[in-house]
């Protein structure tokens, strides 16, 4: 962690809800007229869409199984490199994963390739990180070590499942066959690498739907916001004013002593309300130094 430099961190396996947290985080840096960093986790897969497929068909031939989730496809050393020099000197390099036609056109490249790597800008206040691996660790890796804000978006496995097929057929031109192959393929990775991610976390939002979700794969559509829970837990931190977040958030109520539950409704709002100030503490203890105030050590 760096007072100096300081991460956040949204981690999130396929489809589950990170680009929510992501744009409300992104509304809170331009309300504190922050400049931050971006750091997309797909930069640091291993491999090219073209190569990934490839590296599958080898892994099956062998009776193995890869995945997006795994160390196998992705280089968490070099993430690991990356949160350290930008909580030591600001700086760093990252690239972008091209997933479709609008993202690779400007660059005149093919989908699933990547940019050349290239410096971050200059001068930032923070980095922010989304992606799947924000708090992974490993023999080798711990790149949750450097985050000064890990938040988990969780939404539970049959709504992933529903938003992962939903996106990944309408956006990204997959078949809902290959996308069904991919959850199975991934599903040792994904408890492996991805949900003990969640227990490292500052703070979990997960979204609980009210509606029938026990056939993911025969879903037609995702269940609203309006239609589901958001169950928030906070882990180790000091001071959490409960009651003043009962009183904002319509609706609200807690399920244990650290556990907040809102009106889905209601989730980018609690989003925003909950982690602005903690975004506000960061940047006062990086302008003026000193302990910060809500982390249990």
């Amino acid at each position: 962690m760096s007072q100096t430099h300081p991460i956040i961190a949204v981690t999130g396996s396929s489809g589950a809800g990170t680009t929510t947290t992501s744009q409300a985080l992104r509304h809170i840096f331009r309300t504190q007229n922050l400049h931050a960093a971006f750091v997309e986790g797909d930069s640091f897969h291993r491999y090219s869409r073209p190569e990934m497929e490839l590296a599958i068909r080898k892994a099956q031939e062998q009776g193995k199984h890869i995945s997006y989730f795994g160390p196998e496809a992705n280089n968490f050393n070099r993430l690991e490199s990356l949160f350290r020099e930008y909580s030591e000197t600001g700086m760093g390099q990252t690239r972008r994963y091209l997933h479709n036609f609008d993202d690779a056109v400007p660059y005149h490249q093919m989908p699933g390739t990547f940019t050349p790597w290239e410096d971050l800008p200059s001068d930032t206040d923070l980095l922010f990180y989304e992606g799947l691996h924000g708090g992974v660790t490993g023999d080798d890796y711990d790149v949750a070590q450097y985050v000064d804000l890990l938040i988990g978006m969780v939404p539970i496995v049959n709504l992933e499942w529903i938003q992962k097929l939903m996106r990944d057929t309408s956006e990204r031109g997959h078949s809902r066959e290959a996308v069904t192959q991919s959850i199975v393929r991934s599903m040792e990775d994904y408890i492996h690498h991805i949900v003990p991610q969640f227990s490292r976390t500052h703070i979990n939002f997960q979204r609980v739907p009210t509606v029938d979700t026990s056939n993911p794969f025969s879903a037609k559509d995702i269940p609203s916001l309006d239609e589901s829970f958001v169950v928030i837990r906070f882990r180790g931190m000091r001071h959490v004013d409960f009651p003043y977040y009962l009183q904002m958030i319509d609706g609200s109520f807690m399920s244990r002593m650290n556990t907040l539950v809102v009106p889905g409704g209601k989730m980018v709002f609690a989003m925003e309300l909950i982690l602005a100030p903690l975004i506000d503490d960061l940047m006062s203890k990086k302008r003026h130094g000193g302990e910060l105030d809500w982390i249990c050590r």
